[in-house]
């Protein structure tokens, strides 16, 4: 059974939209984070590099006509010292599975119509991928962005199906290959986005530079760790 989400005091916090995207986030400890890109990256340097991708992904997806939500891992206090405007809950669960089955549910429960659950690895996803998520939303029980290395970016529901969270090859190649598999099995109604690619190693790295050299996140590869990379 899926624990409740615990609430975190937020007096920020307000409903302005039916629809809510959730971010997960950890907090950027060097060697905890995007930590296959050590090497060539030192570990703070790749602690960096995330923090900047989640504060591009934070401040793009802000002041939207949905709300935004930080489901974070690690300590609240950094997250309430760098994002305080915004509203914060811990992930709960013993896996990514129970922790993103906990967010969705969490949020359905709260009264929000569409939820969607992005990470901060893909700092330059457009925003017309999640205002198509919520459409899609609409008409559909679920609706997934798929990731280029098979696994997806975006995941939404407007009704729960903890099937999609139960004992999967999460990290995998072969997770979107087996959500599509649970989809048919349970005759979900979905909708499927087109894909986009998570930042998080030094090939994908290079890709953001050629895809989205003016993000934030392209800048600070370029200016600090461009050197560094094959």
């Amino acid at each position: 059974m899926h624990k409740p989400v615990e609430k975190v005091d937020n007096s920020s916090t307000y409903r302005k939209a039916s629809a809510v995207l959730g971010v997960f986030a950890k907090e950027p400890v060097a060697g905890q984070v995007k930590t296959r890109l050590s090497p060539p990256l030192q570990p703070e340097q790749a602690a960096q590099l995330y923090r900047t991708a989640l504060d591009e992904t934070l401040k793009r997806f802000s002041d939207q006509s949905f709300e935004l939500v930080i489901f974070y891992a690690g300590a609240e206090d950094y997250f309430s010292r760098n994002y305080p405007q915004l509203p914060r809950q811990p992930q709960l669960g013993s896996d990514l599975g129970e922790r993103l089955a906990n967010a969705l549910q969490g949020l359905l429960l709260e009264g929000y119509q569409q939820t969607a659950i992005i990470g901060s690895d893909s700092p330059d996803l457009p925003l017309a991928h999640v205002e198509q998520a919520f459409i899609a939303l609409q008409s559909s029980d679920v609706v997934i962005a798929p990731a280029d290395d098979g696994g997806y970016v975006l995941i939404g529901e407007c009704c729960h199906h903890s099937q999609l969270f139960e004992a999967m090859p999460w990290s995998c190649a072969d997770l979107m290959q087996q959500t599509k598999k649970i989809l048919a099995e349970q005759q979900i109604d979905w909708q499927q986005l087109s894909s986009w690619e998570d930042v998080d190693d030094a090939a994908s790295l290079q890709r953001l530079l050629q895809r989205s050299p003016e993000s934030l996140t392209a800048r600070h590869i370029r200016e600090q760790l461009v050197s560094l990379l094959p």
